[in-house]
């Protein structure tokens, strides 16, 4: 859907941007499904600790995705919103199974640094087509996720 957008954005600048959106809200997303099933099913000696931690961590990824999404509704067009819709945009694999503790947080280490290099494309083509909102928000995904990324990455080093 393209409805009429006139905020200085070319319409095809809108929409790779809209799509490259669609791919950061898809890789945010399945890595928060992935948190907060780890908040739910996390054990040992860590358990305390990183219950909490990943709590804190899905629930700034549940925001996340809402400013995506309505970040690509500004740019005119309808964001991705079904599990089938994700699974053929996100670059984050899937868990079989439930993985022990450390393997948990080695998982999200590597699924926020996924987030980090798609969002990294992304800021690329919103600044070069001068959508500074977008390539703001690339900006606030790709902090949040690195600060993230070194949190867990201290708790196995």
């Amino acid at each position: 859907m393209d409805t009429k957008v006139d905020t200085g954005i070319a319409q095809g600048d809108r929409n790779a941007i809209a799509e490259g959106l669609g791919r950061v809200l898809a890789d945010t997303y399945t890595l928060y499904l992935k948190t907060h099933n780890y908040h739910w099913n996390v054990t040992g000696p860590q358990f305390r600790a990183l219950h909490l931690m990943f709590e804190e961590q899905y629930r700034e990824l549940w925001a996340a995705t809402d400013e995506i999404a309505e970040r690509i509704r500004a740019l005119g067009y309808y964001a991705p919103g079904t599990y089938a819709e994700y699974a053929k945009l996100t670059s984050i694999q899937e868990d079989n199974g439930v993985p022990s503790a450390d393997q948990m947080v080695a998982n999200l280490v590597k699924g926020h640094e996924t987030v980090v290099k798609t969002a990294r494309d992304l800021f690329q083509l919103a600044d070069e087509a001068k959508d500074e909102v977008s390539a703001d928000l690339m900006v606030q995904r790709m902090d949040a996720s690195e600060k993230t990324a070194w949190m867990l990455r201290s708790m196995i080093e």
